[in-house]
């Protein structure tokens, strides 16, 4: 059996992966997702980085189960590492029991769009500063996305940047994205965010028998 079935067999994985940049708020986001659907999501969550797991001790303080996987010199998550996380969460969990698998994938460009970890759903996240142009530059994480969190919109009045213009620039590629301008510091667009991942589980939860067991992991 493959690493990406053994991923998109979980039950609602929903990941946030691939970022557009490193410093894009990917962790401040999850970081207000999981006080917010705390009372009624069941979370896990899958940290990838480079090194270091600053970023998954950040989550871990939450008290949710967070697994750090560390790519080395690779600039992405792959399927293999992520079905090697959810192995790593079965050993002190029933990963079928989650409600809601959280992918944050490498902070890159371009790789974590070439490569599919098994999500059921990507999401990506753009800054702000990184100005108008980047979706019409590096297109390919914009056409595949299925959501688009426009972030550090708090920035905006200090910034000579057009949201709108950013919007409009994505859906050139691709019109059925969604977009969902937010700032994690004011909590600018979070609510819409949050249904839109409630909407994602409840979509999934349809899908899903009752009870599903874990395939195991053939290397």
């Amino acid at each position: 059996m493959s690493s990406l079935k053994v991923v998109r067999d979980m039950p609602r994985t929903a990941p946030v992966c691939g970022a557009i940049f490193p410093g894009a708020g990917k962790t401040a986001v999850l970081e207000r997702t999981l006080v917010a659907l705390a009372a009624e999501l069941k979370i896990a969550v899958i940290e990838g980085d480079m090194t270091t797991e600053l970023d998954a001790d950040r989550l871990r303080q939450y008290g949710f189960p967070v697994i750090a996987i560390n790519t080395g010199r690779s600039c992405h998550l792959d399927s293999k590492m992520v079905a090697g996380g959810i192995h790593r969460l079965q050993h002190d969990h029933n990963p079928v029991d989650f409600d809601l698998v959280l992918v944050e994938n490498v902070g890159n460009l371009v790789c974590p769009a070439e490569f599919e970890v098994g999500e059921h759903a990507k999401v990506a996240l753009l800054s702000i500063t990184e100005g108008e142009d980047k979706p019409l530059k590096y297109p390919i994480m914009f056409q595949e996305a299925d959501c688009l969190l426009i972030t550090k919109t708090d920035l905006a009045p200090y910034l000579e940047v057009n949201i709108e213009q950013i919007a409009a620039n994505v859906r050139q590629m691709n019109p059925h994205v969604t977009i969902i301008p937010v700032s994690a510091k004011t909590g600018e667009g979070l609510e819409q965010w949050f249904r839109w991942v409630r909407q994602q589980v409840s979509d999934r939860a349809k899908l899903q028998p009752a009870t599903q067991s874990l395939p195991s992991l053939k290397h």
